[in-house]
């Protein structure tokens, strides 16, 4: 079946293609491919063959129309899921995608063309007059406000205030990370050797109330007992670890300095 087919100019075979779906009025879906590549095929054939890169783009689409419509002849395959496949699926999804910009593109243009209609007039308002600022009226703005309603207002804020605080987090303090180097608790742990030749852990905690701090004394009293500074003894599980001083604490900056 054969259409008359003006040689106005196309964007590309895309463009030509839904000119021809638009003209036979078929669904995109569901392209009859015999005779579109057959009126594709009219048109390709009174194209001007000078311009090569025009006339190839036309060429590439008639090919894939003539592979699809071959496709189309036998029998339909089959994909992973037992699903026939369609040999005009890619062609429709790239038609699709055309036509989709090719109407951004018309909205775009009439953007464009409106646009040039709209005229900007800059300010003409002297700078007296646009300085002017009105004065207040403050009996007017107060109105029949009284003490006793911006009171009762004031205490609606305040209200509303302490309905949105937590009633339990609100009382957790603050939490601070505290610093302890080693260094320091080992001069620390230093002098207290300088006055006690034989005491327990808990004993020389005392005043600690971190647990980073007692951590960091525990590290620094394990170095001691490496370094042969101090010995160490439990008489059971949950008892107090007595900590006995078998060397001359002042020979520890010497440990400080490793």
């Amino acid at each position: 079946m054969g259409i008359s087919v003006k040689l106005q100019a196309f964007e590309g075979p895309l463009d030509l293609l839904l000119h021809l779906i638009d003209k036979n009025k078929v669904s995109i879906y569901d392209i009859p491919i015999a005779m579109i590549t057959e009126q594709y095929m009219e048109y390709v054939n009174q194209m001007d063959k000078e311009d090569l890169n025009v006339v190839s783009e036309f060429l590439v689409m008639a090919a894939t129309l003539l592979d699809i419509k071959s496709r189309m002849l036998l029998p339909k395959e089959v994909n992973e899921e037992g699903e026939e496949e369609d040999p005009r699926a890619e062609l429709v999804a790239k038609l699709l995608e055309y036509k989709l910009f090719k109407y951004m593109a018309y909205e775009l243009k009439d953007k464009q063309v409106d646009a040039q209609k709209a005229f900007y007039k800059p300010s003409t308002v002297p700078p007296e007059v646009e300085a002017y600022k009105p004065p207040v009226n403050l009996e007017e703005l107060v109105g029949d406000t009284t003490l006793a309603k911006l009171n009762a207002i004031f205490k609606d804020v305040l209200k509303r205030k302490e309905e949105k605080v937590d009633p339990i987090r609100s009382k957790f303090g603050k939490i601070e990370k505290e610093e302890v180097s080693m260094s320091e608790k080992l001069v620390e742990i230093k002098e207290y050797l300088m006055t006690h030749s034989q005491f327990s852990f808990r004993e020389m905690l005392e005043g600690n109330t971190s647990k980073i701090a007692i951590i960091v004394a525990f590290l620094v009293i394990l170095e001691l007992i490496k370094t042969g500074f101090v010995t160490v003894s439990q008489e059971g599980t949950c008892a107090d670890i007595d900590i006995t001083v078998i060397k001359n604490p002042e020979l520890i900056e010497d440990l400080e300095d490793e």
